[in-house]
């Protein structure tokens, strides 16, 4: 039987997503799991129930048992990094209306990507599409560090004069829609499944908020939970002005590639609650508003 495809509006555009048997898919050993359109459905809302709860726990843990001092006011920083995380969610819904989960159900009907061509069971599928996603923002990050056109851009990221829970989310619109570009591409090639699709954009969310956070979880902890995932300290030093040291832990899930390809840094020069953040170039906090920040890489490129 041949799939239904239901029009759905988005303004001028139409969203054309599967629906009726394709619903349906074996994730091994004839098990059979109806999730997809659930998936699409709700996508914004899982993820914006991760995002706010995360971002709560983060928040209220900085407080508790801050990781230093933070030597910026927050209140502005907390409004400019926000504004720009609510600015990055309209225009990925702008220039994106068709989701990338819904993509996902397109390429599994149509058979397109390398799980689909050797007919791998969803769950491993899955499973092997959440590592070669955060493999690939890996080497995304690396690109964005070191070709120049890419840098202005991200580099408005690494501005923050501070890091907190809200540093996770600042990230210029222009990077955002590149990087949601190279995800879709690697959706297509690899047949992802949509459920695993929405799974890691949860995940580097929270993780992203989770290692940039102000948040002490001691020293013991960190040496072990660092060899699973990317913790604060770890990714702390990626935010270092010492352009060794930023860059250096690419990583934002999980930590294995930093140490495979060469690029992991134990500990900042200077300890981390001595260490500068940001980029040199940068020091002003007056001049790091919100709409400053979207007009950095136009206007202040000889500084990057």
């Amino acid at each position: 039987m041949l799939p239904v495809f239901n029009a759905r509006g988005c303004g001028s555009a139409s969203l054309f997503v599967p629906t009726g048997p394709i619903l349906s898919y074996t994730i091994g050993y004839g098990k059979v799991l109806s999730v997809n359109m659930f998936v699409i459905d709700n996508a914004i809302w899982i993820r914006l129930g991760s995002f706010a709860g995360i971002f709560l726990l983060m928040a209220v843990w900085e407080i508790a048992a801050p990781r230093r001092v933070l030597r910026t006011p927050k209140g502005a920083r907390w409004f400019n990094n926000l504004s720009i995380t609510a600015l990055n969610s309209l225009v990925g819904r702008f220039i994106f209306p068709l989701q990338a989960a819904a993509l996902a159900l397109v390429a599994q009907e149509r058979g397109l990507g390398l799980f689909h061509y050797l007919n791998v069971p969803s769950l491993p599928a899955g499973v092997l599409s959440i590592v070669l996603l955060d493999l690939a923002i890996y080497l995304q990050h690396v690109v964005f560090h070191r070709v120049r056109v890419f840098w202005y851009f991200h580099g408005m990221h690494h501005t923050d004069l501070d890091i907190d829970v809200t540093t996770g989310a600042r990230f210029h619109p222009v990077e955002i829609v590149l990087s949601l570009l190279i995800k879709m591409g690697i959706i297509v090639l690899l047949g992802t499944p949509a459920w695993s699709f929405v799974a890691f954009e949860v995940l580097l969310n929270a993780t992203s908020m989770f290692n940039h956070s102000n948040i002490s979880i001691g020293t013991a902890v960190d040496r072990v939970l660092r060899l699973i995932v990317v913790t604060p300290d770890m990714h702390r030093v990626h935010h270092s002005v010492i352009i060794g040291e930023h860059d250096s832990n690419f990583g934002f899930n999980l930590p294995w590639w930093d140490r495979l390809f060469h690029t992991y840094k134990g500990q900042p020069r200077d300890g981390h609650r001595d260490m500068v953040i940001g980029l040199a170039n940068f020091r002003d906090p007056k001049r790091l508003g919100l709409v400053r920040l979207i007009l950095l890489p136009f206007l202040e490129r000889k500084k990057f």
